[in-house]
This record gives C-alpha cells, sequence and structure tokens, in this order.
C-alpha cells in the first residue's frame, strides 16, 4: 500500500539532500524564530523543495510542514503530508552529521508512510503501512529491518542536545538499562527499528508532530511500538501539532516504564 506516494517521498528527501549539504558546506547564518528554535536557509529552502515535488504529484493531499504557514484547512483532508526538512537544526550547526528530513505521510490521524533520511550519510529509512520497515545504506544496499526482543541489558537513547533530568533518571531507576548513548534527530527510533538499541525515552513538550511522523511507521513496521509515556496512542494532524505528553520509542512494550 501506499507504494507511489513513498517513491515520491524517498524522490523528495534524496533531491533536498543535494540542496541541504551544499548549505550544509559553507558560512551558512543561523536565524532564530518565535519559537526560539534555530533555523538556517537549508531548512527554508529544503522545506519548499520538498513540498513542491509533493503537491506536484499529490495536489488534493494537505500539506503541515515546520517551515511553512499552518493552514488548518488540513484538518477536513484525509491525507496529510508531515514534513521537517531539517530535523535537528542544532546538530546541522554543530556539523555533527547527525541531522535528517523527514516526510511522513497521514491518512486519517494515522502514519501510513514515512521516509527518514541522513543526509551527511547517504542513508535513508522508510516503511509504508503492512509492508515492512527497511534500510538504505550509503551504496545502494536495501536491507529490512526489525527491533530486537531485549527486556534487560537495555541500551537507552537520549537526545544530544535536549535531553532532561528525567529522561536522564530513567537509567538510574531501571537496572534494565545499562548504556546510555548520545544521538541527534530522529535516527534514535530508527536505530532502535534496526535493533541497535530498545529504548528511547522524551518527556520534553516541546517536540512536534513533524519531529516523529516520519519514524512512527518506520518503527511500528519494524515491530516497535512509539507512545505517549502514559502507554496512550499517538495520533496525527491535530489542531495542536505539539506533543504536549512527550513521547517514547520501545522494542517491546516490557519496556515501557511509566513515569
Amino acid at each position: 500500500m501506499y507504494q507511489r506516494e513513498l517513491e515520491i517521498m524517498i524522490e523528495a528527501a534524496k533531491k533536498s539532500r543535494e540542496f541541504i549539504l551544499e548549505v550544509y558546506h559553507e558560512d551558512f547564518k543561523v536565524e532564530i524564530k518565535d519559537d526560539e528554535s534555530p533555523v538556517t536557509k537549508a531548512d527554508k529552502g529544503a522545506d519548499m523543495m520538498i513540498s513542491r515535488l509533493l503537491k506536484e504529484h499529490f495536489p488534493n493531499y494537505s500539506l503541515l510542514t515546520e517551515e511553512s504557514t499552518d493552514d488548518l484547512a488540513r484538518l477536513n483532508n484525509d491525507y496529510v503530508f508531515v514534513v521537517d526538512p531539517v530535523d535537528g537544526t542544532e546538530d546541522f550547526i554543530h556539523r555533527n552529521d547527525e541531522f535528517t528530513t523527514n516526510i511522513a505521510l497521514v491518512y486519517k490521524h494515522e502514519v501510513v508512510a514515512g521516509v527518514v533520511s541522513i543526509p551527511a550519510r547517504n542513508e535513508i529509512y522508510y516503511a509504508s503501512k503492512g509492508d515492512g520497515a527497511y534500510y538504505l545504506d550509503a551504496e545502494g544496499k536495501v536491507s529490512k529491518i526489525h527491533v530486537n526482543d531485549k527486556v534487560d541489558g537495555l541500551t537507552q537513547y537520549i537526545s544530544r542536545f535536549h535531553s532532561d533530568e528525567s529522561e536522564m533518571k530513567m537509567m538510574e531507576d531501571h537496572p534494565q538499562i545499562i548504556k546510555r548513548v548520545k544521538q541527534g534527530s530522529s535516527i534514535k527510533a530508527c536505530l532502535i527499528a534496526k535493533g541497535d538499541g530498545e529504548v528511547y525515552y522524551r518527556f520534553t513538550p516541546h517536540t512536534k508532530e513533524w519531529d516523529i511522523a516520519a519514524f512512527d511507521i518506520v518503527v511500528k513496521e519494524a515491530g516497535g511500538l512509539i507512545l505517549k509515556p502514559n502507554g496512550e496512542a499517538i495520533t496525527y494532524n491535530r489542531k495542536d501539532v505539539y506533543n504536549r505528553e512527550g513521547f517514547v520509542v520501545l522494542n517491546r512494550i516490557e519496556n515501557l516504564f511509566k513515569k
């Protein structure tokens, strides 16, 4: 299902990659938005490129993107693309290669296709509902991915720039977690989908739909879970785009440690 949409989403990620990397390797300026988050011309330019390509192929679908004005008419559309052109702008600014491009398709408040591109590494994670999750490496090799089954000896991923004390305390309170790894942007969730780690907790209320929608389907199609910290499901194409309660990404439900 959704193979045509997925193909165009991957194409959009690949085409925007060239522009993003051009900016990445030049002396770019950093602006601060009203919500105090940073933005560069890579975010703005890639947002325009991706949006233009998606609308060209799917003119009846709505768009929710980080760098565009939110048109609430999307709430009346069953199909909505959710886009973050540069997820992890702090990573982009620090040039640590750990930023991503996130493109998701939401149908009736559920993510049904998702693409997470890592431009600096030329890697892509992607999935569509019912068709499994996949990893495309820099050499062009495609591998089907799946979470692991670990319930002890866990690896906890934390944000390189946005972790808080409650997320750090998670390891201290749960002896199952023996290693904590800092990692940027949506890569954390994709590594869990790939079986390299097991848990990622985000308790702060600052992330938005476009930060998590693309990896939502990758994690789920790989056999994992993405939930609110209280165990409830997350829906998309909401009027309030903030993930107010935060979220958790898990390889298994047994590893849901509630606050």
